[in-house]
């Protein structure tokens, strides 16, 4: 492990305890398809203006294509064709968040990223059920505003990471 991961990693473990502590979770909260959404900000390393993708043969119809971030191969996964909304064209507010899923790093492409909120742990219900579809993707709603809180570990499943792995190498 090299001192930037390890500093990384004293980071993360850092906000674990005080997240722990103040029973407060830090959330960054973006934008897809006019729903508002959200992921823990541990699983984030960093958002970045879209660029242009490298189209890869064979991948799954869900990945874009894949980029080259400081000399490592991402694949990025369109959130808009992922859950089955209409394309558009990317614009100045659109962005790519980076993101460890299940030891995998991939980038998610959505319409914004609005702001990080801190909200209290007791104030996430369990998700309606209203559908599969959603029961798998949102570990809980918040009731700050009603926003979505948007799991990343069940946003993919351990197979779609390896679909995506195999087809990258």
């Amino acid at each position: 492990m090299n001192l930037a991961q390890n500093t990384v990693e004293a980071a993360n473990e850092a906000l674990r305890e005080t997240a722990a502590k103040t029973g407060l979770l830090q959330i960054v909260s973006f934008r897809v398809g006019g729903e508002e959404f959200g992921l823990e900000i541990l699983k984030v390393q960093e958002i970045i203006r879209v660029q242009d993708l490298t189209r890869v043969p064979n991948l799954p119809d869900f990945v874009e294509g894949v980029i080259n971030l400081r000399g490592k191969v991402i694949p990025v996964i369109g959130l808009r064709r992922w859950f089955g909304l209409e394309q558009r064209e990317h614009d100045k507010y659109t962005r790519i968040i980076v993101v460890e899923a299940r030891g995998a790093v991939l980038g998610f492409i959505v319409d914004s990223v609005s702001e990080v909120l801190r909200i209290a742990a007791n104030t996430v219900e369990p998700p309606p059920r209203i559908g599969k579809v959603e029961r798998d993707y949102i570990a809980g709603v918040g009731r700050l505003d009603d926003r979505l809180l948007l799991h990343l570990d069940r946003l993919m499943t351990s197979s779609e990471i390896l679909q995506v792995e195999a087809a990258e190498a």
